[in-house]
């Protein structure tokens, strides 16, 4: 299911982190981000997402039932994965000769910060990183301004102070 709550700048994504899907998820964000105009971010969000959902499947159980979240807030974009294993990912050094395990290393290099939560009442975590938007490009606008574009919604999770922001 894609919900795209009106008029903010947020899109959600529900799945199973299978590989046929990953790369379906791929393309949803890269739309969403050129649609927002934000075609400079395309190719670092979708690195990033993938190596998240890809985590997703390697080492959540069965249940591979995920949302992505893209949020735009005023300069940053935060792409953050949910799913329902409370076991939060662990951050190692991968060796020079690995051939796995660089994922979360590779989301921290081409990211302006990541970082990872469990949910509360043990039913999962999320894991986010954000982007920085680049200063030309089209931003979510008062109510005021000549766009006609508004705010954007803050979750409940984000006003408690759980997604970055």
């Amino acid at each position: 299911m894609i919900s795209h709550p009106a008029p903010s700048r947020h899109c959600a994504v529900e799945f199973r982190a299978l590989p046929s899907r990953i790369g379906q998820v791929r393309r949803i964000v890269s739309a969403q981000l050129r649609y927002w105009h934000l075609d400079q971010l395309v190719d670092t969000a979708a690195l990033g997402v993938t190596e998240l959902l890809a985590n997703v499947h390697r080492h959540t159980g069965p249940d591979k039932h995920c949302t992505v979240e893209i949020a735009l807030l005023w300069d940053r974009l935060t792409i953050s994965v949910r799913d329902h294993d409370p076991r939060l990912p662990e951050v190692r050094a991968a060796g020079a000769l690995a051939t796995g395990g660089r994922g979360l290393a590779l989301v921290a290099a081409v990211s302006e910060s990541w970082g990872m939560r469990a949910q509360q009442g043990g039913e999962g975590k999320v894991v986010w990183f954000t982007l920085p938007v680049p200063p030309h490009a089209v931003r979510p606008s008062r109510p005021d301004d000549a766009t006609g574009l508004t705010a954007p919604a803050v979750s409940a999770q984000a006003a408690a102070g759980a997604v970055p922001g």
